[in-house]
């Protein structure tokens, strides 16, 4: 069943679980975009197809919020706001190592090997590499588990996995860069927590949508006292 955390007439965001694609691909798999077509064409019994527009994505084994349009307008508006970068995307994730430091940033290159669909990071730009930025803290320490927060300042390819992974702190699960043991279902311990956004109608107010922690045990050992449901903030 479909997790939908808030909608209006322009968006629609919802709490995607792991291991499904967010869009079609070479599986052949149901995806998120044709669960949202198909949410929207039976609550709102439109004859025909519903419009869905895509504007980011989040990997397959990864959880947590996910936005779409509900027009061909907001689409439009919705990538004007990601390309100029005036959103906030807030990660959740699970590691076993520990950082040196609780809290910090991290700043590397990385490349794209598309043969087999991983990043390689760099302390130097080589070529073909982007700049990769991101903040992160430590929230809490339990159980051998650690659950660390970050924010992108960048959004490059696997960039989270990959810079945790260089800095010999994989994400739990995440076998392609450097975990010991996979997780139920080919999930990884990485949950898109927070999506901070400008609502495409300029006179209303950000939007403010956060994911609960999934049901799976890793993620239990750590209390979520978040509930679902719009949540807003006025721009000060």
């Amino acid at each position: 069943m479909l997790d939908v955390l808030w909608e209006d007439n322009h968006l629609i965001f919802i709490n995607k679980p792991s291991g499904i694609p967010v869009q079609g691909d070479s599986s052949g798999d149901r995806h998120l975009q044709e669960l949202v077509e198909e949410y929207i064409r039976v609550k709102y019994q439109k004859p025909g197809a519903a419009f869905v527009g895509l504007v980011h994505r989040i990997d397959r084994p990864v959880s947590g919020v996910v936005v779409m349009a509900k027009s061909s307008k907001a689409l439009t508006r919705l990538n004007e706001i990601f390309k100029e970068k005036t959103n906030t995307k807030i990660y959740h994730l699970l590691t076993e190592n520990r950082m040196e430091e609780d809290e910090g940033t991290l700043f590397n290159y990385i490349a794209k090997d598309g043969r087999i669909n991983r990043a390689h990071v760099y302390t130097r730009p080589r070529t073909g590499s982007k700049e990769a930025h991101l903040s992160y803290k430590l929230l809490a320490n339990y159980g051998g588990k650690n659950l660390y927060e970050v924010k992108l300042q960048t959004g490059r390819f696997h960039q989270i996995r990959a810079q945790f992974g260089h800095m010999g702190c994989p994400i739990l699960g995440d076998l392609k860069y450097g975990a010991k043991n996979s997780l139920r279902g080919r999930a990884i311990a990485l949950h898109a927590r927070t999506l901070i956004t400008p609502h495409i109608v300029k006179d209303k107010s950000e939007i403010r949508v956060s994911a609960p922690y999934p049901k799976e045990q890793w993620w239990q050992l750590f209390k979520d006292p978040l509930k679902q449901g719009p949540k807003k903030h006025h721009r000060s």
